[in-house]
């Protein structure tokens, strides 16, 4: 069973759901928005793919975050943003039993079996 963190306005997650589903892959889907993220699956992800990977400096929250904090990142504080704003993740995030799995290029396509 592949487990899929993300947010259901991503696109790139609506496509890794479908692409899952279209391999008949057993999946299941968590919204960071709607079902919360634990502490222990982030300290889990920043453990296994570290947080340089999990972050997700593309997108409009780290555009919107201050100055300051952007030039003061580390693991302490990344992880902190993240807790607080589930949309500093880059996503999706699986976990699979390959292991922890970040972003639906091709090469994560690969590990994931696809």
């Amino acid at each position: 069973m592949i487990k899929v963190y993300g947010i259901k306005n991503c696109d790139t997650c609506r496509k890794a759901l479908k692409t899952l589903s279209a391999a008949g892959l057993d999946h299941q889907y968590h919204d960071f928005r709607a079902d919360g993220l634990s502490a222990e699956d982030l300290d889990k992800w920043i453990a296994v793919a570290g947080w340089e990977k999990l972050l997700n400096k593309r997108g409009t929250t780290w555009r919107n975050l201050s100055d300051d904090i952007k030039e003061s990142v580390n693991e302490a504080v990344a992880r902190n943003l993240m807790m607080e704003n589930p949309t500093l993740i880059k996503r999706p995030v699986f976990d699979a039993p390959q292991g922890v799995i970040v972003g639906f290029t091709k090469k994560e396509q690969a590990l994931l079996g696809l």
